[in-house]
């Protein structure tokens, strides 16, 4: 008979709510290893019911800084978030008026020998740092993208003030140009009625 072992734990963060620390059930043996890193049913009773509609994969050099990035409403866009080769210091943002945590961020280190996810939830800003060459990342968004509704927030914001490990990141001219916060309009955010 085998033991029944959960298959993932789902923590809450520090300083964000909603959003999850996810660490699958990891099965090690000589041949290497085996693991979910996502199941519909587990995921709901946790809270996390939203269907995934697009999967994503980027590949980084070291200190590659992608982000702040969100999609505006109305198909602001959820992200379960995995390293699979390297690692990341991941940031979240909420930017959801009406929320607790409005404007309060969490950074994580993601890799791939942890096998962790991380749940951002609609209405949060995301960005990640690269802290080793050939780091992939892949995600699942809960909406398909929309280039009319993609939107974002400068990395070093002074009124997030997000402690990122370097000073000096590798940017896109694309994140290198975004707004602070206070520069976008309203409409550009996301609009009350946060559960």
């Amino acid at each position: 008979m085998y033991e029944v072992v959960p298959m993932f734990e789902f923590k809450e963060l520090k300083n964000v709510k909603d959003a999850r620390l996810i660490v699958p059930a990891v099965h090690r043996d000589e041949r290497g290893f085996f693991l979910e890193s996502y199941k519909k049913s587990d995921f709901q009773k946790n809270g996390i019911s939203q269907d995934f509609v697009q999967d994503n994969h980027s590949k980084s050099v070291r200190n590659v800084l992608r982000g702040l990035h969100f999609q505006a409403m109305p198909k602001p866009q959820g992200k379960l978030v995995r390293v699979i080769s390297g690692s990341v210091y991941d940031v979240i943002v909420d930017l959801r008026p009406g929320s607790s945590t409005y404007k309060k961020w969490e950074g994580v280190r993601l890799n791939s020998s942890s096998q962790e996810l991380l749940w951002v939830p609609p209405g949060f800003a995301h960005g990640f740092l690269s802290l080793k060459d050939n780091t992939e990342l892949t995600y699942k968004t809960t909406a398909e993208y929309d280039q009319t509704l993609d939107a974002g927030v400068r990395w070093n914001d002074p009124v997030l003030a997000i402690e990122w490990p370097v000073a000096s990141p590798l940017l896109s001219p694309k994140d290198s140009s975004l707004p602070a916060l206070m520069e976008i309009l309203p409409a550009k955010i996301y609009k009350e009625g946060v559960k």
